[in-house]
This record gives structure tokens, sequence and C-alpha cells, in this order.
């Protein structure tokens, strides 16, 4: 059996945005299915508030890389699809819910659109208002950014990052994987490392900086360089 991860221990705290760093195929997107309940582990457990998580739960929400959409349905449509299984609540109230996160996300007036007239960029804030929808406690995001080209990266980023200036928002925490080190310390408010596979903690670094964070600053370039120390 290939052993993908190994000794992997780490909490995620309340309010907490936190960067997970790794070479391509260190098991990342491996450790998030896991924790979102997709994957069951050979050994060890997830836990949310003290329960394990051995299946799909709303209160955990994953985005992945490729924005996942089904091409017959509406964008207001993808997002509602995420509001299926709730319970007590009318078709015109998933309408509206999905509604409001698509304005929060920058949608408005695409909400009749399909999946192949929209960019890239707006496959992924699609995808992201799908998550967001079910109020979720803990946003996972699988290297969101990565298929996107730099402006639209950038753009994307900076929504993420307003979002989570509100606090009566979704989610609590979050959660996001990526190879791109300069991405992960603009984000997170702590930085774990890991090694190749089996991937392990190499490290672990606290990102004080106040956000928006500026990537020209020599503060910025001192957290990536560490970053890079601990990879390598």
């Amino acid at each position: 059996m290939l052993e993908v991860l190994r000794n992997l221990t780490f909490d995620l705290h309340y309010g907490e945005f936190l960067g997970v760093v790794g070479q391509s195929g260190s098991g990342k997107t491996t450790l998030l299915k896991i924790m979102a309940g997709l994957v069951k582990p050979s050994a060890g457990q997830v836990l949310y508030k003290g329960k394990p998580v051995n299946s799909p739960t709303p209160a955990i929400s994953l985005v992945f890389q490729e924005p996942v959409l089904f091409p017959w349905l509406t964008v207001l449509e993808n997002v509602m699809l995420a509001l299926k299984r709730a319970e007590n609540i009318s078709r015109e109230e998933m309408m509206i819910k999905a509604q409001s996160f698509l304005d929060m996300v920058g949608l408005s007036g695409f909400e009749n659109s399909y999946p192949r007239e929209l960019s890239g960029g707006m496959k992924q804030r699609v995808v992201l208002a799908r998550a967001l929808v079910t109020n979720p406690d803990v946003l996972l995001m699988d290297e969101p950014f990565s298929n996107l080209d730099p402006l639209t990266a950038v753009s994307l980023r900076r929504e993420i990052d307003m979002l989570r200036q509100h606090e009566t928002l979704p989610p609590s925490s979050v959660l996001l994987v990526s190879h791109n080190v300069e991405e992960i310390v603009e984000l997170s408010d702590r930085v774990l490392v890991l090694t190749s596979r089996p991937a392990q903690i190499a490290g672990e670094i606290k990102i004080n900086m106040e956000k928006p964070r500026d990537r020209r600053s020599p503060k910025f370039y001192e957290y990536v360089d560490a970053v890079f120390t601990l990879m390598s």
C-alpha cells in the first residue's frame, strides 16, 4: 500500500486561515479529501468539534482545483444544488440564498448563464458561492487559483481575503493547500510546511503581518524565504 501521509497531526483553530504548502505530489489533495470525509484514512482520524468525520458534512465545504459545475444547469441552479439536502427550505428560499452568495462573489447578472458562457475565474467564483451557501464552519480549498491567469488569480485572492474580514459571513475557518508559497504567505495566518511523500510536517510558521499584505515588502519576502527554507 502506498503511504501518502505519515503521523500528520495538527489543529485548525476557530477563525483561522491556515495554509498548507508542499511540493506537487506530496499528498495535499489526499489530506483535504480525508478532512472533507470523502476518503477514509487507513489509520488515524479527523475530528470536528470532538466527533469523527467519516462522511461529507455541510459543516465542511471543499473547493477543488478544477471548477466542477454541471453544464446543463444555470449558474443559480449550480449554487442551489448545495442546498438540496437542507431541511425545511423552500425552492424560493434556496433561490434567494443562492442569489445572495452570487452577489457576494461578484456574479450579479450571471445567475441565468450556463458554465460554458463563463471564464475560468467566473466558474471558480460560482464554485466558491456554492461552497459558502451552506454556511460551513470550515472551508477547504485545493489550489483554487492554480488554473487562473495571474490577474484573475490576484482578483479572486483579494475577494476571498475581503470576505474573511466580515465576521458574520461563513466560514469560521479556512484551510488552503498550495505549492505557491507567495499566495500562501499572502493569505494565511499560519503556515504548515509538508515534506515530500509520505508527507509529514516539516515545520510551522506564523505570519505576523497586517492584511491586505504587500507582496513587495521586505517582511513579506522574509516569510517567503522562511517557507522555502523549510521546504528544502
